[in-house]
């Protein structure tokens, strides 16, 4: 149990933006960096939003994803990651990392297909800069670039389902990413840098989670190249560094 009040929600996603929202959601709130690639991708609190909505439109409307529903996640971090969390709990979903064969949908990259080759609904993220589609894929399979983003961006949030994440409920994973932000040091208006792992339950609440919830925004760096870190804490003026 959180050792702190939290504002009481509907969903983990009205907890991410709802501070962003109060304030100046035209700031960036998620900014991605992957120094393999050299990807520097900033999404406003607003960009966030539309993206979130358009993937809880696609599973409301196209999967029929109820409250409740299982939703896997079985990807890396990266922006489209950030998105298609926020999506899942908009609509009322359940998220679980990795294969999960009691999922209504899995999103994955293309090398996991096999890994979730039992569910009926896959969607395949591209993780590039653009969203820019996946070619030939399987049939059957949903290419996040071209079958998510036409939907609308906006949505209407509906009550979460009993658990959020990894059978935790939304006022659990809320409070303890209130929790991990204040261990953190993490405040209101803060720019934390990090490069944490998002493959665990509490690796997502510490590294995805917990600035935002606290009203801070988030740069997370990929394959961070170490000669060029300390540079980056000047440039993107980060007040919280986190690994």
């Amino acid at each position: 149990m959180s050792s702190h009040p939290v504002r009481e929600v509907a969903t983990v996603t009205d907890a991410v933006l709802g501070p962003a929202l109060a304030t100046d959601p035209a700031s960036p709130l998620f900014t991605f960096y992957d120094d393999a690639s050299d990807e520097r991708t900033e999404l406003s609190t607003l960009t966030a939003m539309n993206w979130a909505a358009k993937t809880a439109n696609f599973l409301r409307d196209e999967i029929g994803v109820a409250p409740g529903d299982h939703v896997a996640v079985d990807l890396p971090e990266h922006w489209q990651t950030f998105t298609i969390l926020l999506g899942a709990w908009w609509a009322g979903a359940e998220v679980v990392l990795g294969a999960d064969p009691s999922a209504s949908v899995a999103f994955c990259t293309r090398d996991r297909l096999d890994a979730h080759a039992g569910i009926d609904e896959v969607v395949v993220a591209p993780l590039d800069p653009f969203a820019l589609p996946v070619g030939d894929l399987p049939i059957g399979v949903t290419d996040f670039g071209s079958g998510v983003r036409v939907h609308g961006d906006q949505f209407a949030p509906i009550v979460g389902g009993p658990a959020a994440l990894d059978g935790r409920t939304v006022a659990e994973v809320v409070g303890a990413a209130a929790d991990r932000a204040t261990a953190d040091g993490i405040t209101a208006g803060a720019r934390v840098l990090s490069t944490c792992r998002w493959d665990g339950v509490d690796g997502l609440i510490r590294g995805v989670l917990a600035a935002p919830v606290a009203g801070a925004s988030l740069v997370h760096v990929s394959h961070a190249d170490a000669a060029v870190m300390a540079g980056r804490a000047d440039t993107e003026k980060a007040t919280v560094s986190l690994s």
